[in-house]
């Protein structure tokens, strides 16, 4: 074992692993009570949450409710989500969203004031995006802009976390490796969250980056801390099929917009399905689309908006028709390859209102998370949502967390196996 003098030793009121929504809203909020080091294993726009389109889902249009939008949540969820946690997610989200406002963050709007998008399981229009289909990156940057000029914030970028440092059950930080460096780096925090994100990027067609590894998952769980519904991986009905290569997500807002799906026989298949049609949630049409492909022996289905507008879908779908259109299609006109692809992994790590887990001074946020939200399926823009109000809840139970104990060389042992 190192000596305690041969560690590069970092210590910080709040350790926060992940540059995601999660970990971006959680370090701005922790920066307002003391010193904060963000730590990324890669650049710090490398993130799902960088990578989101639709929106996020928030019941703030008039004609709308937390009610409604709780009802779509646990319908969704197959009605194996807490509810208690649903109640909070679109309770505070509201206030959440609000907030981000009145920060500066600019969201799409039209002509009546928000131009809210209607997905896969929503009975209202709900979803806020930006920069057409990019609301993800256009969040991420603006947050990450305010962390960046927050003078309390420290971010370690291409920064892997080996272990996380417990000692009877309290974490008191971590130990990482910086690519450039050799030695491992210690770092100690009164209270650490984890926002590292899922682990679907293991899987072969995927529509997350290679970073979404489930590393913040098996950190806690071999610290020894609880996990639970890992069995639920959410697959997007609709990645870009191409032979070789990632899944580009074609996102769920272009059927929101009227977007149909074909089989190979012409047949607009969800009739069949489901009565929501091609908006039912995630879940019933990914099933569906691997039904009728296992049926027809076919690689995909296909998506078509050449019934819509040209310039209209040209506008609001700017990212995807630039992706098309590397691969030879036109959205406007031609039908899209789509196919299903790991998304979202629905499982995590335990966590409790205030985002505690399991082991004392350990917290967890976004979707390395199972807040139980999600249930058995994710209702489409709550994962934005989430991350916006769990990574508050767990700053406040980090500041519940008062005493500051150092690990020394006697004391500090190696996570459980």
């Amino acid at each position: 074992m190192l000596s305690h003098q041969q560690l590069s030793q970092h210590s910080f009121d709040f350790l926060v692993i992940g540059s995601g929504l999660a970990g971006l809203h959680a370090a701005a909020a922790a920066a307002e009570h003391g010193k904060v080091a963000l730590l990324t294993k890669a650049a710090v726009q490398q993130s799902s949450s960088w990578r989101a389109q639709g929106g996020i889902a928030a019941a703030i249009d008039p004609d709308d409710s937390a009610f409604l939008h709780f009802d779509d949540t646990i319908t969704a969820g197959r009605g194996l989500c807490r509810k208690v946690a649903v109640e909070l997610l679109v309770g505070e989200g509201v206030e959440r969203v609000r907030e981000l406002i009145r920060w500066g963050m600019k969201f799409d709007e039209g002509h009546m004031g928000l131009a809210l998008g209607l997905e896969g399981g929503h009975s209202k229009r709900r979803i806020l995006h930006a920069e057409g289909n990019a609301t993800g990156q256009a969040v991420v940057k603006f947050l990450l802009e305010r962390v960046v000029a927050h003078p309390n914030v420290t971010i370690f970028e291409n920064t892997t976390v080996a272990e996380l440092v417990v000692v009877d059950n309290r974490c008191l930080g971590c130990m990482a490796f910086h690519e450039d460096r050799f030695g491992p780096w210690l770092f100690t925090a009164r209270a650490t969250i984890l926002a590292t994100g899922g682990a679907a990027g293991n899987y072969a067609r995927t529509t997350n980056p290679a970073t979404s590894s489930g590393d913040g998952i098996a950190l806690a769980y071999r610290a020894g801390a609880e996990v639970c519904d890992m069995e639920f991986v959410q697959f997007h009905p609709t990645g870009l099929y191409t032979e070789s290569g990632p899944a580009f997500l074609i996102g769920e807002a272009m059927r929101g917009e009227g977007g149909q799906l074909f089989n190979k026989a012409g047949e607009r298949f969800m009739l069949r399905y489901h009565p929501q049609h091609e908006l039912a949630p995630r879940d019933v049409v990914a099933s569906a689309i691997f039904r009728e492909m296992q049926r027809e022996g076919q690689p995909c289905v296909w998506l078509s908006m050449k019934h819509l507008d040209p310039a209209a879908i040209k506008k609001r779908f700017a990212n995807i028709y630039d992706a098309c259109k590397t691969q030879g299609i036109d959205i406007t006109t031609d039908p899209i390859p789509v196919a299903p692809a790991a998304h979202f992994t629905i499982g995590g790590i335990v966590t409790g209102r205030m985002a505690g887990t399991s082991i004392w001074g350990l917290f967890a946020c976004g979707e390395c998370a199972c807040t139980g939200v999600h249930g058995a399926n994710r209702l489409a823009s709550n994962s934005l949502l989430e991350c916006l109000v769990f990574s508050r809840h767990a700053v406040e139970g980090a500041l519940t967390v008062t005493d500051a104990p150092l690990p020394s060389a006697d004391r500090r042992r190696s996570a459980r196996p």
